[in-house]
């Protein structure tokens, strides 16, 4: 089954890598010929059956695909509202959709001629992908990832150690993942000769942000074919959380030219909009440049990359993708913050109501329901985009947040 998108009227990003007044790659000079070389033979790939075909089988056969899309009954009866449904991409191989993206990155980087993968992780879910390919195909690997993320995600590190990867802890500025990020970027300028740098999210320079969005967009194609099959029409709603946007554009991809179906991600709120403590770059970011591309960011008083946060280290970066950044703008797709709180009262309701542990970036998009919800109707389809499971997240969870009394005060009406 061949399930790459096409869109004839939606031919973003143009030939410089913006999508609008967002994207490009604003890199140093002697650099751009790497990236134009990625650029040439990306195309080239995406556009070749035989790579195509070696890509989704391993999809298929190695990781799992295609995911199942999920009709939730209890947590549609519990909302009285519209029919929700699932999209398990928790389900994949290593437990998240990073897969999807790291497997076409890998075989693109073996095509190359790269020995190395590098990569930088946050929650680890795509350190430990870009692991998992580089122990398949061969090749040495080492992830860059924020000491303070490493400290809230050390199950993924053992993992990753245990995939044969060596893991950098980055111990400058936030020690999150942004600096993971500039580590990785760093490294990379200095060893582009045999090493390939593979993004987990659509930012860095063009061309990663369309090369992750491609990959990931197996996501969206898949709801669309099953959606349809299921319900004989395309869904309302698409919800998926936003960091830097893997997933939520693989969601959405398939859906840009359907007005009919309202797009809406997910940020990390944290602690609140009126405080310091968050991560929504899309809802009160600026427009600047930020490790090579032009995005929505949060800024300081000096007008440097602020320090973020989030309790799901997934989505606590600074910044979003261009293109997220682009249909925000143009009012395609819809972005709203969700606090720390709201996801967590989400990871505790799926699991108890339908025996899912989602990773608590997906979380992010559950919660929204709360407030969606009580706007539908029973015709109404929902689908929400579960792009992680959570088994990494709980130790954390039960540390952090007292879970004993947090799991017992949800209501299941």
């Amino acid at each position: 089954m061949r399930y790459k998108v096409e869109h004839n009227n939606y031919d973003y990003p143009d030939k410089d890598g913006f999508f609008g007044e967002f994207g490009g790659a604003y890199v140093d000079e002697k650099f751009k010929p790497v990236l134009d070389n990625l650029t040439k033979q990306f195309d080239k790939a995406w556009k070749s059956d035989t790579f195509f075909v070696d890509w989704y089988n391993l999809l298929k056969e190695y990781s799992g695909r295609p995911t199942p899309l999920y009709f939730a009954k209890k947590l549609t009866q519990h909302y009285k509202g519209g029919k929700i449904y699932l999209k398990r991409e928790d389900l994949n191989h290593t437990g998240a959709h990073k897969i999807n993206n790291v497997l076409g990155q890998a075989l693109l980087a073996k095509k190359m001629g790269a020995k190395k993968l590098i990569a930088e992780t946050g929650a680890g879910q795509h350190g430990v992908a870009t692991a998992t390919a580089a122990s398949l195909l061969g090749m040495e690997c080492e992830i860059f990832m924020g000491v303070e993320d490493m400290n809230r995600q050390l199950t993924n590190v053992e993992r990753m150690h245990l995939l044969g990867a060596k893991v950098n802890a980055v111990n400058t500025g936030t020690r999150t993942l942004k600096d993971a990020c500039d580590a990785a970027i760093d490294y990379w300028f200095n060893h582009a000769d045999d090493v390939f740098y593979c993004i987990g999210s659509p930012i860095g320079p063009h061309p990663y942000p369309m090369i992750v969005r491609n990959f990931q967009s197996i996501v969206g194609a898949e709801i669309k074919e099953q959606i349809l099959e299921k319900e004989s029409r395309l869904p309302d709603y698409v919800l998926a959380c936003v960091g830097g946007g893997s997933n939520a554009i693989g969601a959405f991809y398939a859906f840009l030219e359907n007005k009919e179906v309202n797009l809406i991600g997910l940020e990390a709120g944290g602690e609140g909009l009126d405080t310091k403590r968050h991560s929504a770059a899309l809802t009160l970011g600026k427009r600047t440049i930020l490790q090579g591309t032009c995005q929505y960011a949060l800024l300081d008083e000096n007008g440097e990359a602020a320090e973020s946060y989030s309790i799901s280290a997934g989505i606590d970066y600074p910044g979003c993708g261009p293109e997220h950044c682009f249909l925000k703008d143009i009012g395609r797709a819809q972005y709203y913050a969700i606090t720390d709180s709201e996801a967590i009262n989400a990871f505790a309701l799926l699991t108890k109501m339908e025996g899912i542990i989602p990773a608590i970036e997906s979380a992010h998009a559950l919660a929204y329901l709360e407030k969606l919800m009580p706007t539908t109707v029973p015709d109404d389809i929902i689908v929400v985009n579960i792009s992680g499971r959570g088994d990494k997240d709980v130790e954390r969870l039960l540390q952090y947040m007292n879970w004993v009394k947090k799991w017992n005060k949800v209501q299941l009406r």
